[in-house]
């Protein structure tokens, strides 16, 4: 049985115990929604990466890509089509369908873009979460805990990363990865990272934290060159702050409940 806390109220020379509100999560080892968990945006695959709220509303990060409409290599995301916003999203583990109420590619679109690392990188899409779903919901990445904020890192550092792919045809023994950072792009638009095992498709948009246990980034692409089997992830503190810019504002990445523990 989970312990509930209470807080001590004086008022009038009486000692008040009044009982602490309830989670407004889930608890992680019952959640049937969570950062990891499946996408399928008309028919296509991708790992869900983050919880976000909004004005009340509760959302769950994929990457823009997800619903991409051209070849699997159109990865700029100025002049890639893209399913429009609105489109229903099947989320693994939630009763309704979502929809994807912000991309990163339809904004870039519709602003002219023109930042080239921008174009590249920027892969960020959210899904809205059925209200009656929300309390399935928890924000805590699986395996590794956390996230506790977002920030960078630098090459070298230690990454961890959790994928759910339907290749891998429901084994989960791959799913938790470790890596590392071996480079920065200059304007810290995405890293290059890699991991023991690489992502592969239907990884797309899943979350990596650092090595302190902060949110770092999204799964874009995995390179051909000049880094084969290295992962691109798209830096999720450029990627919000460019969600806020555009339509988003007040957007907030939301803390898992469990602790940081790689």
């Amino acid at each position: 049985m989970r312990k509930v806390l209470t807080t001590i109220i004086v008022a009038a020379g009486m000692l008040v115990l009044v009982p602490a509100a309830a989670s407004a999560w889930a608890p992680a080892d019952g959640a049937r929604i969570h950062p990891g968990v499946m996408t399928f945006t008309k028919g296509a695959q991708c790992t869900s990466n983050f919880i976000f709220k909004r004005n009340g509303n509760t959302y769950i990060g994929q990457a823009a890509h997800c619903a991409g409409t051209g070849s699997a290599d159109e990865t700029n995301g100025c002049l890639a089509d893209s399913l429009p916003r609105g489109t229903k999203v099947n989320v693994e583990g939630a009763r309704k369908r979502g929809e994807v109420v912000y991309s990163s590619w339809i904004a870039m679109q519709r602003s002219n873009e023109k930042g080239e690392e921008a174009c590249a990188y920027n892969d960020f899409a959210l899904i809205k979460l059925r209200h009656r779903d929300v309390k399935r919901v928890n924000p805590s990445v699986p395996t590794f805990g956390g996230p506790r904020g977002s920030g960078g890192a630098k090459p070298g550092d230690t990454v961890y990363t959790y994928g759910n792919s339907s290749l891998r045809g429901g084994a989960t023994e791959l799913s938790p990865k470790r890596g590392r950072v071996i480079d920065r792009s200059p304007k810290g638009w995405t890293y290059d990272v890699y991991t023991a095992s690489p992502g592969i498709p239907g990884d797309s948009g899943s979350a990596f934290l650092n090595e302190t246990g902060r949110a770092l980034g999204t799964l874009s692409t995995v390179a051909i060159a000049p880094l084969p089997g290295s992962n691109g992830v798209s830096s999720i503190v450029k990627e919000m702050a460019y969600a806020r810019s555009h339509g988003m504002a007040g957007l907030r990445l939301i803390d898992g409940t469990e602790r940081f523990n790689p």
